[in-house]
């Protein structure tokens, strides 16, 4: 018998959901995601130090503005993981943006330009709607994060088949197929293997090494669970909103509304956390040239990383 793994990969494309790019190696993964989160938790592996040095060297020959280098160091940072993942898993480089209504507006025109957006932060039925109409390339439905909301708010333990996040996803998907839009849907997000198996057969799925490893050591055989085919079953009619509707239903939405603007403050927060690790890099390898820690006319300072 095939594992888990093997046998999703039949139905759907598997993506390494990860900074630490040489995991899509080890599970065969077609393509790959990461975020500023997961970037912030690949630089604590010492493995990925050359990429650090690599982003630090680069900016040592800048003259510019403390604050400047430091943005330039982090962009340059990202472009390494970034590089790096291409070795690995070749192709195109689509960009991430969350889903507020303004973030889907940039992405329509992105697209038009050809620059590929996938639409990331998406915990309703509305927000993947939008995005649809906007022509966006792909979507990243967070299963996880609202079984997270559900759990913490209703005391209650949810079985994969009943997990709400999984049935987001679903409707979401079948939304999709039943209305014939070609942007793809790319379950994100996983608590358990339980939910990744409940959603076998959704365009993407991008899982975490850790569930990635459980999946490739299971051995039982599963079923397709979504479908083009079946999707002509889904009851809801298809839609459009204007900026005061979509904002109105999403703040009808408390879960939506709740896990939208806690995650970008965590984004934010984890790509200001790694500009600081940066910026300390920066003051030592200064410190060690110039003992009065002066460069181009500033004076580095330790600073407390900002919350």
């Amino acid at each position: 018998m095939i594992s888990v793994l093997d046998q999703i990969k039949q139905w759907s494309t598997i993506v390494s959901d990860s900074g630490d790019f040489k995991s899509t190696t080890e599970f065969h993964s077609q393509d790959a995601t990461t975020n500023p989160s997961l970037i912030l938790e690949a630089t604590k592996n010492p493995h990925y130090d050359y990429l650090i040095n690599s982003a630090i060297e680069y900016v040592k020959s800048k003259e510019i503005l403390l604050e400047k280098r430091i943005e330039l160091a982090a962009d340059k940072l990202l472009v390494n993981f970034g590089a790096g993942i291409l070795k690995f898993v070749p192709g195109r480089v689509s960009v991430e943006i969350a889903s507020t209504w303004e973030g889907i507006q940039a992405a329509k025109i992105l697209e038009k330009e050809g620059i590929q957006c996938n639409m990331t932060l998406i915990f309703s039925l509305v927000q993947a709607v939008a995005c649809a109409e906007a022509g966006v390339t792909i979507i990243s439905p967070y299963a996880g994060r609202i079984l997270d909301w559900y759990t913490k708010n209703t005391n209650k333990t949810y079985k994969p088949s009943e997990d709400p996040g999984v049935i987001s996803v679903t409707n979401i998907y079948n939304y999709y197929k039943k209305h014939g839009y070609k942007t793809s849907v790319m379950g994100a997000s996983f608590r358990n293997t339980g939910e990744i198996e409940e959603l076998a057969g959704c365009d993407f799925l991008t899982i975490s090494p850790k569930l990635l490893s459980k999946l490739k050591n299971s051995y039982k055989k599963i079923e397709r669970k979504l479908s083009p085919d079946t999707a002509h079953r889904y009851l809801e009619p298809k839609t459009t909103y204007d900026e005061k509707t979509f904002k109105w239903k999403l703040n009808e939405d408390p879960m939506a509304t709740e896990k939208l603007s806690e995650g970008i403050r965590q984004f934010a927060k984890d790509g200001r956390t790694l500009m600081f690790m940066l910026r300390q890099r920066l003051i030592r390898d200064a410190t060690i040239v110039n003992e009065n820690t002066e460069l181009f006319g500033q004076t580095f300072q330790e600073v407390e990383v900002p919350s």
